[in-house]
């Protein structure tokens, strides 16, 4: 799903969204999907590797935070019996996993391009999830 494709069914949505701020919302759901398939893409680059054995640590957080991405970016795209409790601590648990796979392919950045442009998506995507966060008060 695009960015604009999100912001689109954000807008169309039949039922008011409860006054979350839809540019923050939108901008969380890509930054989301965006960080679980540049975590896929970097467990997969480690796997190809020559010192794959020195990097099971990244390929386990790569993959941990690829699963939260995702089911975040799903529950974050889902509005009907909405909870705002559910909601933060999902953008919590999504936040924490980004924060320690950025911090884990930080590591391995100066070898791996792989690892650097993953470590950015991790950024990006905690930094949204946090801002969301912030937003719902």
């Amino acid at each position: 799903m695009t960015h604009g494709t999100t912001h689109k069914l954000l807008d169309a949505y039949p039922k008011d969204l409860g006054g979350i701020d839809t540019h923050k919302l939108a901008e969380c759901i890509a930054a989301c999907f965006d960080c679980a398939q540049a975590c896929t893409a970097c467990a997969d680059a480690c796997l190809s590797e020559d010192m794959v054995a020195e990097l099971t640590k990244c390929i386990r957080t790569d993959l941990d935070c690829a699963d939260i991405c995702t089911t975040t970016g799903n529950i974050l795209s889902r509005h009907t019996g909405y909870d705002a409790n559910i909601t933060r601590a999902v953008l919590q648990a999504c936040a924490t996993a980004c924060k320690a796979c950025g911090d884990e392919c930080e590591q391995h950045a100066g070898m791996h391009e792989h690892c650097r442009i993953c470590a950015e998506a991790c950024r990006r995507c905690e930094q949204a999830c946090n801002e969301l966060l912030t937003s719902l008060g």
